[in-house]
């Protein structure tokens, strides 16, 4: 039996059913065989298995009253995972599907991600089973105040800091911070995405999608290429999406897609982003309604998928960017991407892709720009509002993007650099993987056995 499988086999036994967790922990543990086959370190060290567990896990209950007068209890959650490169640092999802398995798959990502960008972060996630959607502002401000009256214990700018994530914006943002404020009396930097009155900083809301573009360019330039006219596929229609969509109109792209649970959006003269973002910042209305002023437009209901995936990737395009949610793009989709004469993919989203999708766009050797590298973005520019909060600056939008521009390029040479170095130059998952990890271990090492 070998080391790798021995370890997940513990892991399956100390966190039962948590399968997106396994998922996560077997795709980075099967990249990292030639580091640990090669530098028994690592393995006297146990680095692997201390690396599995997370160094503290907070669950606890979450108690509100609804407008109706009535009780109700949710399940918070905040994985603090590692912290030998500095403070824990990962979003709050507010989910109907959030449970461990989310969260510790979301936390066991960050750890890689946070450390292939070169800044000072460790690795966090949280979130709560509540679903803001169909919710008063009321509502969602009773429950932020009471998800944080447990939080708040626990967080500080050199402890913990999270950040938004699905469910979780500027409102729940600001709602959590006041109650952070109030309990403990002190105007900290310990949450990142905060509104530009008070501490936020401008390009955070676009980051993770203007740095999944970049990272796509950065792709197709090593390969001779470029955006300039490519047909993209963009799935999702939050700030991820929405942004990706506007940094590829800038990068010279074509994007022609987008979705949200309802449906599908395939607009072939290119998705006019004024009206995207009217119906979904605006309005906060099903992307049906684009249709309005786009009759030429089309919506696949999602009640039209097929059995085996989703519509947005049966649409022929130059290049796939799945920026929604875990596990979106099945091994059929990618078939008919491949079909269809898909050179990249780039995740925007955490670990949107399944693994035997991701096998067989690395057997392609297409372009494939693993969540952990291409959607590096956002928490790139959390740290630096942190950054920003410690010092009492304000940089402007352009100093920003050019610091995140140079962030996505670090991580990308990084990626590709360790890629080559292990003799597979187009397998940028086994590049990030090994790349990450070792910036991660290295420190623990230097640090002991803590």
């Amino acid at each position: 039996m070998t080391y790798i499988h021995q370890t997940i086999l513990k892991l399956e036994h100390s966190s039962p059913a948590q399968t997106e967790f396994y998922q996560a922990v077997e795709e980075v543990l099967d990249s990292l065989r030639p580091i640990l086959e090669n530098d028994e370190i690592y393995r006297h060290q146990a680095i692997i298995e201390r690396l599995v567990e997370p160094e503290r896990q907070i669950m606890f209950r979450v108690p509100w009253v609804n407008d109706a007068g009535e009780i109700q209890v949710n399940k918070g959650y905040r994985i603090e995972f590692n912290s030998a490169l500095g403070p824990y640092k990962g979003g709050l999802r507010f989910h109907p599907s959030v449970n461990a398995s989310i969260i510790k798959f979301l936390g066991f990502e960050q750890v890689f991600k946070n450390a292939l960008t070169g800044l000072p972060l460790g690795a966090g996630k949280g979130g709560a089973n509540f679903d803001p959607k169909g919710k008063s502002d009321a509502e969602i401000m009773r429950f932020c105040q009471s998800f944080m009256n447990e939080m708040y214990r626990h967080l500080g700018p050199t402890i913990d800091v999270p950040a938004g994530d699905i469910g979780v914006g500027a409102r729940e943002i600001g709602y959590l911070f006041g109650q952070y404020k109030r309990l403990s009396g002190r105007y900290d930097g310990v949450l990142t995405g905060k509104s530009l009155l008070w501490g936020g900083s401008l390009a955070r809301r676009e980051a993770t999608g203007y740095g999944c573009a970049y990272f796509a360019q950065y792709m197709l330039e090593a390969k001779g290429d470029s955006l300039a006219g490519k047909r993209c596929l963009v799935s999702g229609a939050g700030n991820v999406a929405i942004y990706a969509i506007e940094k590829l109109y800038q990068l010279g792209a074509l994007p022609i897609t987008c979705s949200d649970s309802s449906g599908t959006l395939y607009h072939a003269d290119g998705i006019n982003l004024d009206t995207l973002k009217n119906v979904k910042e605006v309005r906060k209305a099903r992307l049906n309604i684009y249709l309005d002023s786009h009759p030429d437009a089309k919506f696949i209901p999602a009640s039209e998928y097929p059995e085996d995936g989703h519509a947005v990737w049966r649409i022929p395009g130059d290049l796939a960017f799945p920026c929604a949610t875990q596990n979106e793009l099945s091994a059929a989709d990618a078939e008919t991407l491949l079909g269809n004469g898909c050179i990249g993919v780039a995740e925007g989203a955490n670990m949107p892709t399944t693994q035997e999708a991701a096998d067989l766009f690395l057997d392609a050797k297409i372009c494939f720009g693993p969540g952990k590298a291409a959607n590096a973005g956002g928490v790139s520019v959390s740290q630096l509002e942190m950054a920003q909060n410690a010092s009492m600056q304000y940089w402007s939008f352009d100093e920003v993007d050019r610091r995140l521009k140079e962030i996505m390029a670090r991580i990308y040479r990084n990626t590709s650099e360790t890629a080559k170095e292990f003799g597979e130059p187009h397998n940028l998952v086994l590049g990030a993987n090994i790349a990450g990890f070792r910036r991660v271990a290295d420190a623990m090492i230097e640090q002991g056995v803590v």
